[in-house]
Formats: C-alpha cells, sequence, structure tokens
C-alpha cells in the first residue's frame, strides 16, 4: 500500500487526482466546524451533553459519527451525508419494487444517471424535512430547563437554519461527486470515511489519559490491557479485511457457437458471490429499527415507552440479541434485493453460459440461491459480531465508547473498505501506467 502511494506520485495524472482529492476533503473538514447562525455555542455544548446521557442519545451519536462531529456542533455540515444515503437505499429499494424504476436502472448509463438524479432530488426533500425539525428541537429543548439554544427563536431562524443544512448537505454530496470524477476512489465513501477518522485524535486522547503513563495513581488501563488491544484491533481489521474480500467463485462455461466462419464462445469464467454483500447497510438498518423506541422514549414521557427504552439501550442483553437478529434479517433482505439469481441465470442461457454440473434455467437460479443463502449466513453472523464487538469491548476493558468503537461497528468497515477499494483504483492506474510505459518505451523495429 505504502509503496502504491509512493509510485502514485510518480504520475502527473495521477498525482493530480490525489492532490484534488486531498484538497476538496480538507474543503469538507473546514465546513464541519462553521457555525450555524443564530446558535450559542456553549449552550448546545451543554445540550449535547446532556442528551448524551439518555436513551436518544445514542442515535445523534451515529448521527455525529456519519457528520465527524459537525452534529454535535451544529455547523453548516450537521446534516453531512445521511440524506444521500437515506435517498440511496429508498432508492435502491424502490427500484426492486417498482417496475417502472426496474425498468429505467436496467437501460445502461442513460438509467443511471437518471437514477442519480432521482436520488439527488430525494436527498434535497430529506434534508429539507430534516433540517426543519432540527430547527424546531432546538428552539425548545423542554426536558432540560434554563437551556436557551437559539437567540432569536422564530421563522426566521427556521427558514435560515434550513437553508444552512439543506445547502451544506447538498455541497457535500457535490464534493462528493467532484472526488468521483475528478479525483480518486468513491467520493461519498471518502467523504464518510474522513468523518470517521477525524474522530482518532480525540480518541487517542482519552485513551492516554486513561493510560496515564506520567502518572500511576491516576492510571486506569494498565500496558498489558493496552497490548490485548492493540493485538485485537489488528485482528479485527484482518477479519474484516478477509471477510469484505471473501468470495465464492462459481465456475462457468460457455458453450462454442459458429457463426459464419467465426468460432465465439468456449471460454470459461466464474460468477464472484460476495460473502458480505449487504456491507454496512444492514447494520445501518438495524441501528435504525432498534433506536426508534428509544429516541421516542426520550421525547415521550410515557411509562410504556419508557420500559421497553429501558430494555432496548446499549448494554443490555435484550439490545445486544435483538441488535444481532436484526443485521442478520437485514443482510439476507438486503441480499435478497440486489441478487436476483432467476435474472442472473437467464442472462446465461441467452449467451450460451452453464455451471458445469447443473442444467441451465430454473435449477441454475435454485443452485445460486442455494450457494447464495449459506455463504449470506456466514457473512451476516460476523456483522452481527463485528456490530456488537465495541460493546463487549467497553464493558470488559472498562474504555469509553469512543475508543471501542475503533474495534468494530460502522466506522471499521466502512473505513477499511473505502481504504481498500481506494488503494485498488490508485493500484489500477499504476498498471495502466506501467502497460502504456511498454507501449511508448520504444518503437518495434519491421523489415523494409
Amino acid at each position: 500500500m505504502f509503496s502504491a502511494l509512493a509510485n502514485a506520485f510518480k504520475i502527473p495524472d495521477l498525482k493530480k487526482r490525489l492532490i484534488i482529492t486531498l484538497g476538496l476533503i480538507t474543503v469538507y473538514r473546514i465546513g464541519c466546524f462553521v457555525p450555524t447562525p443564530g446558535i450559542d455555542g456553549a449552550a448546545l455544548a451543554e445540550f449535547f451533553t446532556r442528551i448524551a446521557k439518555t436513551q436518544g442519545g445514542a442515535l445523534f451519536g451515529i448521527i455525529n459519527m456519519f457528520s465527524g462531529g459537525a452534529m454535535e456542533r451544529l455547523t453548516i455540515f450537521a446534516l453531512g451525508i445521511m440524506p444521500y444515503i437515506s435517498s440511496s437505499i429508498i432508492l435502491q429499494l424502490l427500484t426492486a419494487v417498482i417496475p417502472a424504476l426496474e425498468k429505467i436502472a436496467k437501460e445502461g448509463k442513460a438509467g443511471h444517471e437518471k437514477i442519480n438524479q432521482y436520488t439527488r432530488y430525494g436527498t434535497v426533500v430529506l434534508a429539507l424535512v430534516q433540517s426543519f425539525f432540527i430547527a424546531l428541537w432546538l428552539e425548545n429543548p423542554a426536558r432540560f430547563e434554563g437551556l436557551r439554544i437559539v437567540m432569536s427563536p422564530g421563522w426566521g431562524f427556521r427558514i435560515l437554519t434550513v437553508l444552512t443544512l439543506t445547502t451544506g448537505t447538498i455541497f457535500i454530496m457535490w464534493l462528493g461527486e467532484q472526488i468521483q470524477e475528478r479525483g480518486i476512489g468513491n467520493g461519498i465513501s471518502l467523504v464518510i470515511t474522513a468523518g470517521i477518522i477525524s474522530r482518532i485524535p480525540a480518541a487517542l486522547h482519552q485513551l492516554f489519559v486513561l493510560i496515564s503513563p506520567f502518572a500511576a495513581a491516576r492510571r486506569q488501563i494498565q500496558p498489558f490491557t493496552l497490548l490485548i488491544m492493540a493485538v485485537l484491533l489488528v485482528g479485527v481489521v484482518f477479519a474484516v479485511i478477509m471477510i469484505t474480500q471473501g468470495q465464492r467463485k462459481i465456475p462457468v462455461q460457455y458453450a462454442r457457437r459458429v457463426v459464419g466462419r467465426k468460432i465465439y464462445g468456449g471460454q470459461s469464467t466464474y460468477i464472484p458471490l460476495k460473502v458480505d454483500t449487504s456491507g454496512v447497510i444492514a447494520i445501518i438498518f438495524a441501528q435504525s429499527i432498534i433506536l426508534f423506541p428509544a429516541t421516542l422514549a426520550s421525547f415521550i414521557p410515557n411509562p410504556g415507552f419508557q420500559r421497553l427504552a429501558q430494555g432496548l439501550i446499549r448494554g443490555h442483553a435484550l439490545y445486544t440479541v435483538v441488535y444481532a437478529l436484526l443485521i442478520i434479517f437485514f443482510c439476507y433482505f438486503y441480499t435478497a434485493i440486489v441478487f436476483n439469481p432467476l435474472d442472473l441465470s437467464e442472462n446465461m442461457k441467452k449467451y450460451g453460459g452453464f455451471i458445469p454440473g447443473i442444467r441451465p434455467g430454473t435449477s441454475t437460479a435454485e443452485f445460486l440461491d442455494f450457494v447464495m443463502t449459506r455463504i449470506t449466513l456466514a457473512g451476516a453472523m460476523f456483522i452481527a459480531v463485528i456490530a456488537i464487538l465495541p460493546d463487549f469491548i467497553m464493558a470488559w476493558l472498562k474504555v469509553p465508547y469512543l475508543v471501542a468503537s475503533f474495534f468494530g461497528g460502522t466506522g471499521i468497515l466502512i473505513t477499511v473498505g473505502v481504504m481498500l477499494d481506494t488503494v485498488k483504483q490508485i493500484e489500477s492506474h499504476l498498471l495502466m501506467h506501467h502497460y502504456e510505459g511498454f507501449l511508448t518505451a520504444g518503437k518495434i523495429k519491421g523489415r523494409r
């Protein structure tokens, strides 16, 4: 990886792409510190300190992670890229349900661009709705007496907040698209990863305070515990890489066809079925579902909701079991949406392809569904373990959740996946330049 990065700066075109990517990410990080007008920063900090101790604090912790800490400071990028992610997931689900959208998605590049345009429209709508309710919520923090977050409440503040936060989300979406077109890597994913990585200094500071190398009396973590954490971190990253890259290769043989004087087909290839098809989407779905009752109970003082919320907060056995089961369910749910074995078998049959030992058509679709069902179980169980691992780390090693979150959960899955994808794209550019070097190294001498 380091040699690829070092060689990347020796190629002018790739160097330009890397500089553009780093520059746009820097612009994003600067925007995460530009405050929204009309907010009292000290009162806002106190508000989030108090809400972090309630049941609804976990949900705001997730939003804050995806926004790179902009949510707790309520900057112009407070919504982050979450409206775009939500819109993308909604469009993906609707494409599998609505035939008209499915037809558009199959139109190639033009259909893909149209779906992207619908996703942008959905992002704007979601950002408008979310920012409006955030403005109302900040004006009336009724549960915490004595706090005045908004200096001049009213429709002026609401309209200004809606315009500011919505524009910030659209600007982040534009930054991601510019990285995708002019830079290197997946733009939206890199923006999310930059926000997650920005939490590392705060986590290291907390860890340093817990270790207290110069004050043994205040030490809360022993050196041996720190060694266990380091080994565990390396093991988790290694396991995530293995599962993320894991594939089941289904061999496919294409029959020979004679068209005129030419022979087509006859080659062998394979279908790569990923062990982890859903990635972090299953965790995002599961977190949204399991945190909804707790978040609702924090705003509605109903005894029934309060009892439900007490059982579904982090650290309880019910929370862990329900969370793991939801992740496994959504792994299968999302895989069933994006992977259609019947369409795949029909396309193979159309072009003369078949799996050795399996009859084309329905038998091939059943075989692919059989294989995908079983490898998805392994991927879903691994994702569930990774998702609940920070809770066990926090309880076992007695460390804050900010530190424990780097040993599993959504953050490490996104970071490892995006880094692997970015390095692969850099290597592909290097390989392409290598071939160009062979072609332009010298002229081939021929006969006169």
